[in-house]
């Protein structure tokens, strides 16, 4: 989760199978309406397109970098002013489908300060559970 921009960064991946076709996991992935449903209290979308995700009732801000449809989509943090950021947070979702077997994978890049591996193993193991829930995988 986003914080200040001034502590040193850590990268965490985590890479959880889900079972449920791209198509029907990208949604919940790169819309507002699919992220506040598992991700975070809420998110919303300004007159700039730019997301705000709310956590404990706080507005974090952030901006869409990057997306392939069905397959990625990448979030940067903002500061409180909704500007960027040097070295700033990022989220990213990809979604990884394996040839062979078939099966759905959601990897996540989580690049903030939190530190914690085990932690965030637990939370993001948590979150993905939530979304699971919904795609029915």
């Amino acid at each position: 989760m986003p914080l200040s921009a001034t502590r040193s960064k850590h990268r965490f991946t985590v890479e959880l199978p889900v079972n449920a076709s791209p198509k029907i996991l990208y949604p919940y992935l790169a819309s507002a309406s699919g992220l506040s449903q598992w991700y975070c209290q809420d998110v919303r979308i300004d007159e700039d397109h730019r997301y705000n995700f709310i956590w404990d009732n706080q507005p974090h801000f952030a901006e869409m970098s990057s997306h392939r449809t069905n397959r990625s989509v990448r979030f940067v943090f903002l500061d409180q002013h909704k500007r960027p950021i040097v070295d700033a947070n990022y989220l990213d979702f990809s979604i990884e489908e394996s040839q062979l077997t078939q099966e759905v994978y959601l990897r996540v890049i989580d690049y903030s300060e939190e530190t914690d591996d085990s932690e965030l193993q637990d939370m993001w193991e948590g979150l993905i559970l939530k979304l699971r829930e919904l795609v029915g995988g």
